[in-house]
């Protein structure tokens, strides 16, 4: 197995963990749990939002790997195989509404990624990332609360991990470059 494949594996199993970490998270991580609610974090300019969207926002870069390295049907796999996951673990009060939005989501930012991705992968994953995180946090907090008003905190605590996540991105980037251009060179392709 080639190391690209033995990478995409990694951030395949990395995506699929993110849901039950979200889940975690948002129980038992933050400045302060709302008792029966969620734990609640700052994430700036006197925004806040439930720690969970850290992890949201690390899964739509996670995602655009998986596509990146393992390919289109690996991605369409991975979003199935979280959602089917967020069902089976999210609190039964916001199943519907955390399983609605992980899919709308993460089929969002499938859709903006695959064309994007010729045109450069950072603009990609970046871009993809926006909508996507957008989309989460709209349809969550609708279906779940009937309001938008934590919109502007849900999508900036997502925007923060993209953002941490560009470096990683660039180091990915790069070891693809590399990994191809050796293999043309070894004759391996």
């Amino acid at each position: 197995m080639s190391s690209d494949k033995r990478i995409g594996f990694l951030f395949f199993g990395l995506f699929v963990l993110t849901v039950p970490v979200a889940n975690w998270m948002i129980g038992n991580v933050g400045t302060f749990c709302v008792p029966n609610g969620p734990c609640i974090l700052p994430v700036g300019f006197g925004l806040e939002a439930p720690s969970g969207v850290l992890i949201v926002g690390l899964a739509l870069v996670l995602r655009d790997l998986v596509q990146r390295f393992l390919g289109l049907i690996a991605a369409v796999v991975a979003i199935l195989l979280g959602g089917a996951i967020a069902f089976f673990i999210s609190p039964p009060a916001l199943v519907l509404a955390s399983v609605t939005a992980f899919l709308l989501s993460e089929f969002a930012d499938l859709a903006v990624y695959t064309p994007l991705q010729k045109r450069g992968l950072i603009l990609a994953v970046v871009a993809s990332s926006v909508v996507g995180l957008v989309v989460d946090s709209a349809i969550f907090l609708w279906m779940a609360f009937g309001t938008l008003d934590y919109l502007w905190g849900q999508s900036l605590g997502k925007f923060w991990m993209v953002l941490l996540a560009v470096p990683v991105i660039h180091v990915c980037r790069n070891f693809l470059t590399d990994s191809a251009e050796s293999s043309l060179t070894n004759g391996d392709i």
